[in-house]
């Protein structure tokens, strides 16, 4: 059966998936991709998770790709040739067994979707942006480069796939605002990077400016190809735990493409049939950039843009976030809370989790640290299935780790200081100190 695919805004207008625009020519609004799902659900729930199930993780281009195997629900019209993809998704859930018993959660999960080819959840949605950019330019040639705004995450999944499929890419990053290892990921694979002495929300103004252009396409998540691939995170979530529904699902919220695309997944897969109801989802916001928990706090019926401070989750630290008004919507269909979490959580919440087998991101500290007060305050329940989504691999964030394990003078040590000790190369030395340390 052939599926169809359209941009769509609140009103009703409509555009074709091949037209670079971003909203609305008429009330200005964001456009969101809506499918044929009459067409769709000529299909049953039990073909479907059939189908998905002989595709999950095979070989077969491009539908081993966790996005990709559900191709009919993300994005039908690309065709195949012209799809860019690195076998993205498909990423693991660690049982937080040891964390969630110290909380006292029997069934605690983290998603990892950082554990993706280039380290963020990131590579989801921009494996259907480039391919539709690719599909563009193969049909008339308009394009001259593709580029991003970027806390570091973004612009390192849009450097890797523009290069895969041989388009120019366009990278602006906030100056000294990114890690080191965001900042080589678009260098390396040769996109013009520009940092700009300002914060994200400064380059994401100029970026727009810029996309007003048709030779430049916007890869920023204020382009709905994006949401798109994102919300495979949460049909992948129910394919691992065989379709049932998980009671909580935590999620780190900077710019909130994350919070909406998962929110669509699963009411996509409600739609069709497959489930039958839907989880709660909590949004966590770092303290210092937190104009969503704010918005909450007058339980929606006000948001204001602010200047975001600086934050160890750098990749949160927005202050005027394009997909407010798409979260916002998800947040009360799904009886959705937000909080937040200062500075200290977020870095004690990435540690104590370090402690039982993970190595956390800052951001995933937060949605952390947003956890444990749910359980404080027994919102979360002993034998609620909990799934907090970590949005990146900590292994890109080097200097928060080393940071926290780190002693200031004339402040207290971090909670779970953990240094190395410095020896001679002596047998008794080094025994003498194992003992010390294991209590015998």
């Amino acid at each position: 059966m052939n599926y169809d695919a359209w941009f769509e805004c609140e009103l009703g207008c409509t555009y074709p998936l091949n037209e670079i625009i971003y909203r609305c020519k008429n009330c200005d609004g964001l456009l969101q991709v809506k499918h044929n799902m009459d067409a769709l659900k000529q299909r049953s729930p039990e073909d479907w998770k059939t189908l998905f199930e002989q595709r999950y993780m095979r070989t077969e281009y491009p539908y081993g790709s966790g996005v990709w195997g559900k191709k009919e629900l993300v994005c039908p019209i690309i065709d195949n040739e012209n799809i860019i993809s690195m076998y993205e998704g498909g990423t693991n859930l660690f049982w937080a067994e040891r964390f969630g018993d110290q909380l006292g959660l029997t069934d605690l999960w983290i998603k990892q979707c950082g554990n993706s080819h280039t380290g963020s959840f990131k590579d989801l949605g921009m494996t259907v942006l480039v391919s539709m950019v690719n599909q563009i330019m193969r049909e008339s040639g308009d394009i001259r480069a593709v580029m991003c705004a970027s806390t570091g995450d973004t612009s390192a999944s849009l450097a890797a796939y523009a290069s895969a499929a041989g388009i120019p890419a366009i990278i602006l990053l906030p100056k000294e605002k990114v890690t080191r290892e965001q900042l080589i990921q678009p260098i390396a694979n040769g996109a013009l990077t520009l940092s700009l002495e300002t914060d994200f929300d400064g380059c994401m103004a100029i970026v727009q400016k810029l996309a007003a252009r048709k030779e430049f396409y916007l890869a920023n998540s204020i382009n709905s190809l994006r949401i798109e691939g994102q919300k495979t995170i949460s049909m992948e979530i129910l394919q691992q735990f065989n379709w049932k529904i998980p009671d909580w699902i935590i999620i780190p919220g900077g710019n909130l493409g994350n919070v909406s695309a998962l929110g669509l997944g699963f009411l996509m897969m409600r739609e069709l049939g497959i489930i039958d109801k839907l989880p709660r989802i909590a949004c966590a916001q770092a303290e210092r950039a937190n104009p969503l928990y704010r918005s909450y706090q007058t339980d929606f019926t006000e948001f204001k843009a602010i200047t975001a401070q600086s934050t160890q989750a750098t990749a949160i630290q927005i202050g005027n976030p394009v997909s407010i008004h798409r979260a916002i919507r998800i947040l009360k269909e799904f009886d959705g809370i937000v909080d937040q979490a200062t500075e200290e959580e977020l870095a004690d919440a990435a540690a104590r989790a370090d402690r039982t087998g993970l190595f956390n991101c800052p951001h995933t500290g937060v949605a952390l640290a947003v956890l444990i007060k749910m359980v404080e305050r027994k919102q979360i329940q002993p034998d609620d299935r909990v799934i907090v989504i970590s949005t990146a691999n900590g292994l890109k964030f080097p200097d928060f780790k080393v940071g926290y394990h780190n002693v200031i003078s004339n402040q207290p040590p971090p909670t779970y200081l953990n240094l190395p000790h410095e020896l001679e190369a002596d047998y008794e030395t080094v025994l003498k100190q194992i003992d010390n340390h294991l209590g015998s």
